[in-house]
């Protein structure tokens, strides 16, 4: 018989600063509000969410580590790998900087 431990927030430093999920999720009500905004019978606002997030995290990783893949990948917590595959899907181009 297998026990599975309950997963562990993976960080606690963002639940130490105050108002951040406040803030976050305000933003994010705002965002839901405009993309929901003549949607049909099924939305896709949930899978837009993500995109945006990971789009704008695989950029913010990349900024801070020079274009370097596998360092913005470490940067993010996430196999080089599964960082390539996500920037091909998101579209991301990555350019070395000089």
């Amino acid at each position: 018989m297998t026990v599975m431990k309950a997963q562990q927030p993976r960080s606690k430093a963002v639940s130490t600063l105050p108002g951040i999920d406040e803030v976050f999720e305000k933003k994010l009500e705002e965002l839901v509000i405009v993309l929901s905004a003549g949607q049909g019978a099924k939305s896709q606002v949930y899978d837009e969410i993500l995109s945006l997030v990971e789009r704008g995290l695989i950029r913010i990783a990349l900024k801070r580590n020079k274009n370097v893949k596998s360092a913005a990948a470490s940067y993010l917590g996430i196999n080089r790998n599964t960082f390539q595959k996500k920037m091909t899907a998101l579209g991301i181009p990555c350019r070395k900087t000089k």
